[in-house]
């Protein structure tokens, strides 16, 4: 417990440093880059962080549609999404997952892909630090910079070079659905792939006016 304890405190300074400065690295990149070792794999990271307003509206608001539709009405916790969650799986049934960018965001810069119920409850208690002391322009630009694309793929600048062969100002509507598509589960999808559920993202942003 006193070693969870010491993340937290550390992870909570952390995002007040990240307030201002931009994340050299992440826990989800460490691990992968751990794992590719550990299996005696090629890694090659792909990561350059650049300001949200080099990256097209069009990827802001995909990203937004697919993963957190409520972003920003939400401090950090989507209960409304909670709900359908529950509902959903007590009737046996699915729906899209109740974790918004915040949480998501402390996850991949703290805690990895790793699961346990310690970790879980280190990484619910940090969602209103970085509610209060980011904001949401910043969590966003963050998490767009830092959430995985692709193996070895990190952030929308690696992600628009290495699948559109363009800098993420310039991604399309379509190109954003599609990238925005494979988020869920990035080491497997690919946007080529991905007509269905970027025809529903499309929607979704047509839907509240982008």
């Amino acid at each position: 417990m006193v070693g969870v304890a010491l993340l937290w405190v550390t992870a909570a300074l952390g995002l007040v440093m990240l307030r201002w400065v931009d994340p050299l690295t992440t826990a989800v990149q460490t691990q992968r880059r751990m794992q590719a070792l550990m299996h005696g794999k090629h890694y090659e990271k792909r990561y350059r962080f650049v300001p949200l307003a080099q990256i097209s509206p069009h990827l802001q608001h995909a990203v937004i549609s697919a993963e957190d539709a409520r972003f920003y009405q939400h401090h950090g916790f989507d209960w409304h999404q909670i709900q359908l969650a529950y509902e959903n799986d007590m009737d046996g049934g699915k729906v899209r997952g109740a974790s918004t960018l915040t949480e998501q965001l402390v996850k991949n810069l703290f805690f990895g892909t790793e699961r346990s119920f310690v970790r879980k409850g280190a990484e619910v208690t940090l969602v209103p630090v970085a509610e209060l002391v980011l904001g949401k322009q910043r969590i966003l630009e963050l998490y767009l910079n830092v959430v995985e694309w692709g193996p070895g793929v990190y952030g929308a600048d690696a992600a628009c070079r290495t699948w559109y062969k363009t800098p993420p100002k310039n991604i399309g509507k379509e190109q954003a659905a599609r990238l925005a598509a494979i988020l869920p589960s990035p080491l497997r999808r690919k946007p080529e792939r991905m007509n269905d559920y970027s025809d529903l993202i499309l929607t979704r942003m047509k839907q509240v006016g982008w």
